[in-house]
């Protein structure tokens, strides 16, 4: 029975050895789990960092379109302005050209009045 005793005993003394290994492995994947774990945290805190400058360039990039929009705009404006301006310009020349026909066909007409006028002179100055 003492045989017995000792075999049980060197038994679990061979198992409390096994379990002590396990324990010594467990503690070492522990250890590196902990270093993954501190290296996504830097990795995170690197991530941080960077989302950071992409939202200050995002608001960068806003402001900047905001300011085109505006300027968009504006121009937009001054180019229904022009328009209007060349439309206005447009009736001008036309009103312009017409009196200008208008101002030929009077003249015109004086040429001819004056061309029997001096007809009229000549005759006159012909007769006395």
């Amino acid at each position: 029975m003492d045989k017995e005793i000792l075999d049980i005993l060197k038994e679990m003394q061979s198992d409390m050895k096994s379990m002590q290994s396990d324990m010594k492995s467990m503690k070492s994947d522990m250890k590196s789990m902990q270093g993954d774990i501190n290296s996504m945290q830097g990795d995170i805190k690197s991530m941080q960092g960077d989302i950071k400058l992409t939202q200050s360039d995002i608001k960068s990039i806003k402001t900047t379109q905001e300011e085109h929009t505006q300027i968009l705009r504006a121009l937009e404006h001054k180019t229904d302005v022009i328009s209007a301006e060349q439309e206005n310009l447009k009736h001008e020349v036309l009103e312009i050209k017409g009196e200008v026909k208008s101002m030929r066909k009077d003249l015109s007409s004086v040429e001819i009045i004056t061309a029997n006028n001096w007809s009229d002179i000549a005759k006159l100055k012909a007769i006395g």
